[in-house]
């Protein structure tokens, strides 16, 4: 078993999470070590509808999922706080979409629904893909990131137990 330094290792689904990567050494850089970059991992569960407008099959119609979405960021700890990137802040981020319908902002059903209660739109139709990448970009804008030099370097949007769509970014 791998030295965690830890009292009592945790469970192998999350060891990827507490992994530190060696970046690469700065440009013009002499000596010293090269800059480490920690990786953190976070799981939010929501509960939200959707359908796939331009599927044929039975998405097309509105439906209901819980959602989960794993998501992992690396970048360098902040000296002062000995923190990445508030977990707190990914959480808010996310659960931004529960208890939503989300819809392609192009289907007809849009105009219906925000006569009675807002809607969540994205460009396309909201599938696990399309979803990935839209809480990515939201984490990247609102999720005070930049301000730490976090990114996204994973993400994982299940819709069901035995269905996910995961985007992995390599070029950060």
């Amino acid at each position: 078993m791998q030295e965690t330094g830890l009292l009592y290792p945790p469970p192998a689904k999350y060891t990827f999470a507490m992994e530190t990567l060696k970046g690469e050494r700065p440009r013009g850089s002499r000596r010293g070590k090269a800059p480490v970059a920690t990786v953190i991992y976070k799981e939010v569960s929501f509960d939200a509808s959707h359908r796939l407008l331009h599927y044929e099959g039975k998405c097309r119609n509105l439906h209901g999922h819980r959602w989960k979405v794993e998501v992992w960021l690396a970048g360098e700890i902040d000296p002062r706080s000995g923190i990445l990137v508030d977990f707190n802040i990914i959480r808010e981020v996310i659960e931004r979409f529960d208890h939503q319908v989300i819809l392609n902002r192009e289907d007809p059903m849009v105009a219906c629904l925000e006569k009675f209660q807002p809607v969540v739109t994205t460009e396309g139709d909201p599938s696990s893909e399309v979803l990935a990448g839209e809480i990515r970009r939201l984490l990247d804008k609102e999720g005070k990131l930049g301000d730490s030099g976090a990114r996204v370097v994973r993400i994982r949007v299940w819709e069901s137990d035995t269905c996910y769509a995961e985007r992995v970014y390599e070029d950060q």
